[in-house]
């Protein structure tokens, strides 16, 4: 199921940024240059939290094959558990105002922005909530942490709309940083891992729910 979430949201993170925010932020007048220079700010930006291990998360477990001492991986990511709440507080904090903003620019953006990150928090949040189990969280605990990191999206959703409706300027700056942040992981995080399964059974439910992704975008910014 998480494999299967994984190239669906390739190809909704990947669409939605190249055929519908990119577009509307260049189609809104603002300076080119500076629009572009967003987009290379946010791609080494991206790269930055990826590696202060803000944005991406990896981990291993124990007899993984792995030459480390019985309760190293479990003592790693206890020491990490707590930066990973924060992190993905951080991440969700931000994934409300890019959302609030493409609602602002254009509601079927906001629709396909919201339906991009979601396809993405699915298997991040699996992802977290092992971790969190990992580093010592009981199963209730984990999963009220990770439910109150959720929440940070409608706070940042709620001030990201206050604030950008009264800088309605700053708009086509969030949705190319938006884009950014779709192209990096799209590319850098969720492609690499499809890589690793090559064979022709395992691609072919790739590409078709890629494809998938684009159409629901296309469908619901009424491109299609």
């Amino acid at each position: 199921m998480v494999e299967r979430m994984v190239s669906l949201s390739v190809g909704i993170m990947l669409s939605t940024a190249l055929l519908h925010a990119l577009p509307e932020a260049f189609d809104s007048g603002a300076d080119v240059r500076s629009l572009f220079a967003t987009l290379l700010g946010g791609l080494l930006a991206f790269f930055l939290l990826e590696k202060f291990s803000i944005l991406r998360h990896s981990h291993h477990h124990e007899a993984d094959g792995h030459a480390h001492a019985h309760g190293h991986d479990a003592h790693e990511a206890g020491k990490a558990g707590w930066m990973i709440l924060v992190g993905d507080g951080l991440h969700n904090f931000t994934d409300g105002i890019l959302i609030a903003a493409a609602f602002l620019a254009d509601p079927n953006l906001g629709i396909v922005t919201g339906l991009a990150i979601i396809a993405h928090e699915i298997p991040q949040e699996i992802g977290d909530f092992i971790v969190l189990l990992n580093a010592g969280f009981s199963r209730r605990r984990a999963y009220v942490y990770n439910l109150l990191c959720s929440l940070m999206a409608v706070v940042g959703g709620v001030l990201g709309y206050v604030m950008l409706e009264r800088a309605a300027g700053w708009i086509p700056y969030v949705l190319v940083f938006a884009s950014s942040g779709f192209l990096y992981i799209a590319v850098s995080d969720l492609m690499p891992q499809m890589q690793r399964r090559a064979t022709l059974r395992e691609t072919i439910p790739q590409i078709l729910l890629i494809a998938a992704g684009v159409g629901i975008v296309l469908v619901l910014t009424g491109q299609m």
